[in-house]
């Protein structure tokens, strides 16, 4: 089948392994020094090794390759004693204890200025695109960031998406985007999860396909909702 899959340019990896630490798939391994993708089958194609990657190695590309083998990576897993049976951070399950007796704060108000906020479902072309400061993040990070309103939406327009279980990339629409409106700036918020860095490399993959220069920041929330970036 034909399927976006990565691709590692040997001559621009440097070695560090990253890449390797950050597939939490298994696809990748390091030999002779170099990564490679040891099991094409075993990458998901969601690239959470693009971030990782300080020399740009590594790519998408479109091209005959198996289909990706969940079976085989949760069985992989499980023959290496992983702690998490899906292969995924994002899914470690954990209590989170809060202060319930804490004084409650005043009453909250939406701060968003727009409709519609998944990506998917907006129009290229919406009027308040233009001069906006834009918020691209994933949809998990408004539940765990308890000031998500006023941190983040507040002045900014929204679009949400979840790289790991959205069907196709966004970088295509958000070039679209891009491309078509004055965007001022871009703030990327996504979880500390590796499954996040799809959506951070969809906004990064987008800004450089649209040609233009334009401020980015990107922030990066704790599963127990603190900023850590």
């Amino acid at each position: 089948m034909v399927r976006k899959i990565i691709r590692i340019n040997e001559e621009l990896c440097n070695g560090c392994g990253l890449c390797a630490e950050a597939c939490h798939e298994g696809a990748i391994g390091m030999v002779d020094g170099k990564a490679r993708l040891l099991r094409e089958d075993y990458c998901d194609g969601l690239g959470d090794c693009l971030p990782a990657c300080p020399t740009g190695a590594i790519s998408f590309e479109e091209r005959e390759a198996p289909a990706y083998d969940e079976a085989a990576v949760l069985a992989a897993k499980a023959k290496k004693n992983a702690p998490l049976p899906c292969g995924c951070p994002g899914t470690a399950a954990k209590a989170i204890i809060r202060n319930d007796n804490a004084a409650a704060p005043a009453p909250a108000i939406s701060r968003l200025s727009q409709w519609p906020v998944q990506i998917k479902l907006a129009p290229v072309n919406a009027p308040y695109f233009n001069g906006a400061d834009l918020l691209i993040a994933a949809d998990c990070t408004a539940y765990a960031y308890g000031r998500f309103h006023e941190d983040l939406i507040r002045g900014r327009i929204t679009l949400i998406g979840c790289p790991k279980l959205d069907e196709g990339d966004y970088a295509e629409k958000l070039t679209q985007i891009i491309s078509l409106n004055d965007i001022r700036s871009i703030t990327t918020a996504r979880m500390e999860v590796p499954c996040c860095g799809g959506i951070e490399n969809a906004v990064k993959r987008a800004v450089q396909a649209s040609g233009k220069l334009i401020p980015q920041q990107v922030v990066i929330i704790s599963t127990d909702g603190k900023i850590l970036r």
